[in-house]
């Protein structure tokens, strides 16, 4: 039976080895959204495409916890030591991390679930056999849901538009669920609940939607057929009819469209600079950026320590009074011992010797094998103790793994 007492000790390894990975993504994510707002700014503000490419990077931060050059390149070592010291020594702190995320977590998709329900009670109808939800809500379209999307439109809207005018906003729901929008902006929260002690990745999620917005916008002008003009007159009605707007305006509304004055300018600005694009180049583009992300992910994990990685360090102590360790120099050890699945095979006079040179007494133990998570992050040895048999010349001991508990066995999946 699992001993169940020793959930609490998972529970703490699971912090410390998750919160010292984030922490570095963390360091991660100000680089990118640096980087990202520096060249969405300088040189992509023409390019409505590039800039919502752009985004795709920050896919790779979740990703760049566990680089090996944390550890193994002396001049970011030199960086970011103190850094993993504390995140490994101080579990307090660990705590308070993870205390943020389910902070995070119940604020921002709370938010979400409470829409969800919203309009899970509205009014249905269709349209052109598409079905939408009726909202009294003095709100822009809006779509809600991932596998299931709901289209939601207030009846303001509906009393007042046309039958084009209705396609023409029905058609930009449907371009956000087809470009996957609402996919990006689960895995924005998500890196918003990770990361959340980076406020750049809240602050700049205007921007984010703006950029998704604008790419939408011009989709639906070139899909539809019509002109930049007939679709953006679409858009000032929406702002004119909805203009008073509404205090009980769910805030978790995924790409409600922009409520304030100056967005709708900046949005109508780039509508009226709207000019005809090639679609397989737009195709390539996110094809290229595709493979490049693709690219760097499999870098990143050749680059990267594994979940489970295997020990193979060898260290010998003893225990006369007290324990201590006599060696655990793997390389000299590694001559005189060597290990299976069942035994442990000691050349006897050399490690005699080894032991009289080391004037060790007592007890003697050897710790083998094993794996770890990260270096100098919990991890698991066999061990055994050494018992002399001048009768053999290789001695060989038997022991017992203790990697097919079901702890250790937790800690090598997670």
């Amino acid at each position: 039976m699992p001993d169940w007492s020793q959930t609490g000790s998972l529970m703490d390894f699971c912090t410390v080895y998750f919160t010292t990975q984030l922490v570095r993504c963390v360091a991660f994510s100000f680089i990118f959204t640096g980087f990202v707002m520096l060249l969405r700014k300088l040189l992509f503000s023409g390019w409505t495409f590039l800039r919502g490419l752009l985004w795709s990077s920050f896919l790779l931060i979740p990703f760049l916890g566990k680089l090996k050059m944390f550890y193994e390149n002396k001049a970011v070592l030199n960086i970011t030591w103190r850094l993993t010291t504390a995140t490994m020594s101080w579990i307090w702190a660990d705590r308070i991390y993870m205390a943020g995320i389910f902070i995070a977590v119940v604020c921002i998709f709370g938010k979400r679930l409470r829409l969800w329900k919203s309009v899970a009670g509205m009014e249905k109808t269709s349209l052109d056999n598409i079905r939408i939800r009726v909202t009294d809500m003095n709100v822009t379209p809006f779509t809600v849901g991932l596998l299931k999307p709901q289209i939601v439109i207030p009846k303001v809207m509906l009393e007042n538009y046309g039958r084009d005018e209705l396609r023409t906003v029905v058609q930009h729901e449907q371009t956000h669920i087809r470009l996957g929008h609402l996919w990006f902006g689960l895995a924005w929260d998500i890196l918003r609940c990770l990361l959340w002690v980076n406020p750049f990745l809240t602050s700049f999620q205007k921007q984010f939607r703006a950029d998704m917005e604008d790419v939408c916008d011009r989709v639906c002008i070139q899909s539809s057929g019509g002109t930049a003009r007939e679709y953006g007159l679409v858009l000032l009605k929406t702002l004119k009819l909805l203009c008073s707007g509404s205090d009980d305006t769910p805030p978790a509304v995924t790409y409600a469209g922009e409520r304030e004055f100056t967005d709708m300018k900046r949005r109508m600005g780039e509508i009226a600079s709207f000019r005809p694009y090639k679609k397989r180049t737009c195709v390539g583009m996110a094809a290229v950026a595709f493979l490049m992300i693709a690219a760097i992910l499999l870098t990143v994990h050749t680059h990267s320590y594994a979940r489970c990685n295997v020990s193979k360090d060898i260290m010998v102590g003893n225990y006369d009074g007290k324990p201590q360790i006599i060696s655990y120099d793997t390389e000299e050890l590694s001559q005189m011992i060597s290990y299976d699945d069942r035994y442990v095979y000691v050349e006897r006079q050399a490690f005699e010797d080894f032991l009289d040179e080391n004037n060790a007494e007592g007890v003697i133990w050897i710790v083998f094998g094993g794996f770890y998570k990260l270096p100098g992050l919990t991890g698991v040895a066999e061990s055994c103790i050494y018992e002399n048999n001048p009768e053999e010349e290789v001695v060989r001991i038997p022991y017992e793994s203790i990697t097919g508990d079901w702890y250790f066995g937790l800690l090598k999946i997670l």
